[in-house]
Order: structure tokens, then sequence, then C-alpha cells
């Protein structure tokens, strides 16, 4: 039986097979506005996969000022939070609920095997890597040749 928010926010990205797995094997957790769910220096456990909510990814600069990244919403993973599992290494961000969340967690463990088994979470691994480094170089590319700060400004406003 597959859960039915996951369902509803993975079906057309993930084949019914492994949404099947995820749906026994993940752990939901809700959580309300303004939770750290994860801190820089943390070992990441579990992957979350977002049925419903908004979370925001920060940064901290060299001052120690937080910087936006990014917001998750549902049907997103973080593409660093993937990164930081696979690789087995330290989170480098900081993600907190922007509102209430709805997640499903998924043991690192499984994430490997997963990319070997199922195609499609090949595929989702590989476009939330791709979404956030073309968010990226969408926003260098305002700052670096625009001269207009106007452009940035229309940028972050779209983005938010």
């Amino acid at each position: 039986m597959i859960i039915p928010e996951l369902e509803q926010q993975y079906d057309y990205l993930l084949e019914k097979e492994l949404l099947i797995e995820i749906s026994k094997i993940g752990v939901i957790k809700e959580v309300s506005e303004g939770v750290e769910l994860m801190r820089v220096g943390q070992y990441i456990k579990s992957m979350p996969l977002l049925l419903n909510g908004v979370i925001k990814i920060l940064r901290n600069d060299e001052d120690g000022e937080e910087l936006l990244l990014y917001f998750l919403e549902k049907g997103d993973t973080c593409a660093m939070t993937l990164n930081c599992c696979l690789r087995d290494t330290k989170s480098e961000i900081k993600a907190v609920t922007e509102t209430p969340t709805k997640l499903i967690m998924i043991p690192v463990e499984k994430m490997e095997q997963w990319l070997v088994r199922y195609k499609s979470w090949r595929n989702f691994v590989l476009n939330s890597y791709h979404g956030r480094l073309m968010e990226m170089l969408t926003a260098i590319d305002a700052v670096a040749f625009k001269k207009n700060g106007r452009t940035f400004v229309r940028l972050l406003k779209r983005k938010s």
C-alpha cells in the first residue's frame, strides 16, 4: 500500500514499486513552523521527501550571517542533503521549517541501492541537483552579467 500523500506528490516522478518500498520503510515526520531540521556539521542519517509544507535552506557566511540558498516545497528534496547522504559527509547547510511540514524520512542506506535499482530514483536525484545548479547559474548571471541591480531584485522576487 502506498501512503496517499507520497503517491500524490511523487507518483509522476517515481515508479509504483519504489513508492511501495518508500511507504514500507519511510518514517512520517510532522514538524511545526520554525523547527531546525538540520544544522551545519551534523551527519545525516535519513533523507527527507517533502510531502507538504516549506523548508528554507540556509548557509552561514564567514561572519556568521545566514544566507538563504533556496526553499523546498512539496514534491522536493534537498540536493545538499542528497550529497551529504551519498558521500557520508557532514552537513554544510541549515534547514528550518518555514511552515508546518510533513516529511517522509528515508534511511540513507536505501539511497545508494535505489540509484542502481530504480531509474526513476536516479533521475529524481540528478534532476534535483540539476534544478539547484540552474538556479545558482541564473543568480550568478544576474549578478555578473547584468549591471542593473533591478534584474537581481526581480530574480529574488520571482524565487520568493
